[in-house]
């Protein structure tokens, strides 16, 4: 999980990326992100909808490896940035780690060059 200091607080914040954040459309994850000159380190939040899954389990595993991912390859690749994750595919879920990764770290490299 990450730290306190990169999880959004209140759901304003995630709207305002929602409308605002340049958006990058992957194969399983949509990911917006926008640059936020307010904070020194980044922020991010992972939306995985009912409409994926109905298991809150499923949903929360989903969540937790994407987590998990951003926490260790976030730093090497964002400075102060807010990036939201959208799920829209349950292959998350059972995807491998590796290619999971792959994904998301492509996503990461292409939110840190849109600033």
């Amino acid at each position: 999980m990450i730290t306190k200091k990169h999880r959004f607080y209140g759901p304003a914040s995630i709207k305002y990326v929602l409308k605002k954040g340049a958006s990058i459309r992957g194969a399983t994850i949509t990911v917006r992100g926008i640059k936020n000159h307010k904070t020194a380190s980044y922020r991010a939040a992972v939306v995985v909808s009912k409409k994926v899954t109905k298991s809150a389990p499923k949903r929360n595993r989903i969540r937790r490896r994407i987590y998990e991912i951003v926490r260790l390859q976030a730093p090497k690749y964002l400075k102060n940035h807010d990036i939201v994750f959208l799920v829209f595919k349950e292959d998350v879920a059972t995807m491998p780690q590796s290619e999971l990764e792959s994904h998301i770290v492509a996503n990461l490299q292409e939110v840190a060059q849109l600033s």
